[in-house]
């Protein structure tokens, strides 16, 4: 109803109202207010008695039980709540009844919906009101309990309404909420005309009256006159903390004004009877109308459900990880009866108006007066969930000319192991606290600064998370650089390698992170470093360097042995750019030498340069300590003794034609008869030569002992000159018939002076060469013929 006045009256008003505000103010005349555009716009105002919602139908009692306390929710609101009764007692179907039932429709109005009690025509205060006049009487009349807690005389209220019913609490605290608007708020009008309000509470037993509708620490009832802003040229501001407004687009009434929604709260004992009684009134006159607004499902009269420091919980609440809830209910009576259950379970032993949740569902109070069958309930749904493992993290940015910024989407694993958990990131932590959405939102490429802290909330997706921090630290990538101090070595030599460009360096040859290395090669080796910054950057691309190790000089010269006056040749072997230097002074790859000694031979392969030695010693001639020859056979061997020198080992070969050819086997095959020949053996390699002459004497293998001059006997005597000749004849059994010696080296064919039979016998003879000390080996076979 919102209403203006014509401006020659409005000087007129406020002149009237000039007087001491300890009397009462005169009455005012009526007055029409002139319609606007905004007051006639549908949903601009909130809805009153409108067509289109059920609950406009609803009479008094229902509207009480089913929109002021529980919505039709609680069964038991019947036994607890009766006598309801509204004065003036006007029919639901009355258009001008002073109550009724009002929605915020399309307005921010702070109550959903709820009961009007109006000491007007309720419907005037929204959009199905016309605002017709300043005077709408709804016919109540005065009342003495309103003005008696508002401290004024009764005949000086008018238009009251009034809402009472009776009922029975499970609780030890009631409170509903409400807010009260008024045409009051017009001109001085707040500094005079008390239009009130009271929410009377008493037990049916009886006893007096206590109000409920006061302002918190003592700042007086619920009126108009004490809840205002400073009127200007009328009266300084009386408790404006609790106005809400003149109304504008924020107020969605058809009144001038009204307050702040309140909250009425008194103690009460469960299960004792109350009478309860609302009434709302103008003061001195009927021109301009106030009313109360009480929402709906507001007034308890059962149990809530507390958390530890007392505030109420709302329907369901979030917890992870199991923590334990205490849940503790509105009563505490030990007159009561207290029953806990968990998703519709009754919890053993919970008898008590206290529990201590420790797993998700829904937790379920009754509280019951003995001997009723309706128990105050209350319920909390906690819903169950756990919170990601989570730990504070460090993002390195190795920076280049193409990477500058952060992807922090690869710290995630670092950050957290939990399958499926979600990822925040916030640069500011009330953000991140509040969790709400000013998070970063390209986490691929943030650029981000060295040193900041970003906050992280690890979540599960739902309402279960942690907050932890990230440091990042960017650092320009560095670039790795090696040398050695040589490039080019010999092997077993050492060369140190140095890098450069970081802070620390990787080597992948060597352990430590020391920028110095040093190598002892014996091959040709790549060494590779990164270079790694102060903050832990690693160089894209590590340094490589060769140090070649040139191949191992080598040089087949070894120590020889040499006869006097012979001549060896030294070879030093040949290389890839070798140079020689002798000893001697020569410089060529082989020498020759004719004399005993070491000779050393430097060579330069221009790297490297090694020395090799050789030990050209004296050498004994080998020579020959026994002859086998077979007569028959045509074959000697030779026997030859090889002087051991300077433990160097060494082989013989043999020649019987001067030297001219040389054969490994001392045995000589196919000899001619009455030959000399020269047996030659020496050290191979060498020009260490023993020689011995031989004669292949031969022997007749037939005597005839018959005294013509021609074979008579086997002569012997050409051998006695040689030393230890010694010799003997053999039967075919092997039996000693004749013995040779330098007294006796003929045989004739006889024994002891008598004839041999004719056969065939066996001979052999040894004796020693002089000079050479060999020992010659003889034997063959002799056919003797005797006359008979």
């Amino acid at each position: 109803m919102r209403r203006y006045l014509p401006l020659c009256l409005l000087f007129l008003v406020v002149s009237t109202f000039l007087f001491s505000q300890t009397q009462s103010p005169p009455p005012r005349k009526g007055m029409r207010e002139t319609l606007t555009a905004e007051s006639r716009r549908a949903g601009a105002f909130i809805d009153v008695n409108a067509p289109g919602y059920t609950e406009s139908a609803f009479d008094i009692e229902k509207l009480v039980k089913d929109v002021l306390i529980s919505s039709g929710t609680n069964t038991c609101v019947t036994p607890n709540v009766t006598n309801v009764k509204i004065t003036p007692n006007h029919a639901v179907g009355n258009a001008n009844r002073s109550w009724g039932y009002f929605h915020k429709g399309t307005t921010n109005f702070p109550f959903k919906d709820g009961i009007i009690l109006s000491t007007g025509f309720a419907k005037n205060a929204g959009n199905t009101g016309i605002a017709a006049t300043l005077e709408d009487i709804n016919g109540g009349g005065t009342d003495t309990d309103l003005a008696q807690a508002i401290g004024v005389p009764s005949n000086n209220l008018k238009d009251a309404v009034l809402l009472e019913f009776d009922f029975v609490p499970t609780t030890s605290q009631i409170k509903f909420n409400y807010l009260l608007a008024s045409e009051e708020y017009t001109l001085t009008f707040p500094c005079n005309f008390a239009d009130a309000f009271a929410i009377l509470l008493k037990p049916t037993t009886g006893g007096p009256y206590v109000n409920m509708a006061v302002l918190p620490g003592g700042a007086g009832p619920v009126s108009i006159t004490n809840i205002h802003p400073a009127i200007p040229g009328g009266c300084p501001a009386v408790n404006e903390m609790y106005f809400g407004g003149f109304n504008n687009a924020n107020i969605e009434t058809n009144f001038n004004g009204r307050t702040i929604p309140l909250t009425a709260v008194a103690n009460v004992t469960a299960g004792q009877e109350y009478h309860f009684k609302m009434v709302v009134a103008d003061y001195t006159d009927f021109r301009y109308d106030t009313a109360v607004f009480l929402e709906g499902g507001s007034f308890n009269i059962g149990v809530e459900l507390l958390d530890p420091s007392g505030a109420q919980l709302p329907s369901d609440i979030n917890v992870c990880d199991n923590v334990p809830q205490v849940i503790t209910a509105s009563v505490s009576d030990p007159n009561l009866l207290y029953k806990w259950y968990h998703n519709g379970v009754a919890v053993p032993n919970a008898n008590t108006n206290t529990i201590t949740a420790t797993q998700p569902g829904t937790y379920t109070i009754e509280v019951s007066v003995p001997g009723n069958p309706c128990p105050g309930t209350a319920s909390i749904e906690i819903h169950g969930g756990t919170t990601p493992q989570a730990n504070n993290a460090t993002l390195l940015l190795c920076t280049t000319p193409d990477i500058t910024t952060f992807d922090l989407s690869t710290i995630k694993p670092s950050i957290s192991t939990t399958p499926g958990a979600v990822f925040k990131f916030y640069e500011d932590q009330d953000d991140a606290i509040a969790q709400n959405n000013d998070y970063i939102q390209n986490i691929l490429n943030y650029n981000g600064n060295d040193g900041q802290i970003l906050y992280v909330v690890v979540s599960n997706g739902i309402f279960c998370s942690k907050i932890v921090e990230l440091t990042l630290l960017k650092e320009t990538t560095p670039t790795a650089k090696v040398k050695s101090s040589r490039i080019k070595i010999c092997p077993g030599e050492s060369v140190t390698l140095t890098a450069e460009g970081g802070d620390t360096y990787q080597w992948t040859n060597f352990p430590g992170t020391g920028n110095t290395q040093t190598a002892t090669l014996y091959q040709t080796t790549i060494f590779t470093v990164y270079a790694v910054g102060a903050k832990g950057c690693r160089s894209l691309n590590p340094a490589t360097i060769r140090v070649e190790v040139t191949p191992e000089i080598t040089s087949p010269l070894a120590d020889v042995e040499m006869c006097r006056d012979d001549r060896v040749t030294l070879d030093a072997g040949a290389g890839t750019n070798y140079k020689y230097l002798w000893s001697t002074g020569a410089k060529t790859q082989k020498i020759d030498v004719d004399q005993w000694g070491i000779y050393t031979v430097e060579i330069d392969n221009g790297i490297c340069k090694k020395v090799f030695s050789a030990n050209v010693m004296g050498a004994a001639k080998p020579y020959v300590i026994g002859l086998n020859y077979e007569s028959i056979k045509k074959t000697l061997t030779v026997t030859a003794e090889n002087p051991p020198m300077n433990n160097l080992p060494s082989t013989l070969e043999y020649s019987i034609d001067n030297g001219i050819t040389w054969q490994s086997s001392n045995v000589f095959t196919n000899l001619l008869d009455n030959t000399n020949y020269t047996i030659m053996v020496r050290r191979v390699g060498t020009h260490c030569v023993g020689t011995l002459d031989f004669f292949t004497l031969q022997i007749n293998n037939i005597i005839t002992p018959n005294e013509d001059g021609i074979n008579d006997v086997l002569d012997l005597t050409a051998l006695t000159g040689f030393n230890n000749f010694t010799g003997s004849i053999h039967d075919r059994y092997g039996v000693e018939i004749f013995k040779f010696s330098k007294e006796t080296p003929i045989w004739n064919g006889t024994v002891g002076g008598k004839r041999l039979p004719s056969a065939t016998y066996w001979y052999k003879f040894n004796f020693e060469y002089p000079k050479s000390k060999a020992q010659m080996d003889w034997s063959g076979w002799i056919m003797l013929k005797n006359r008979e």
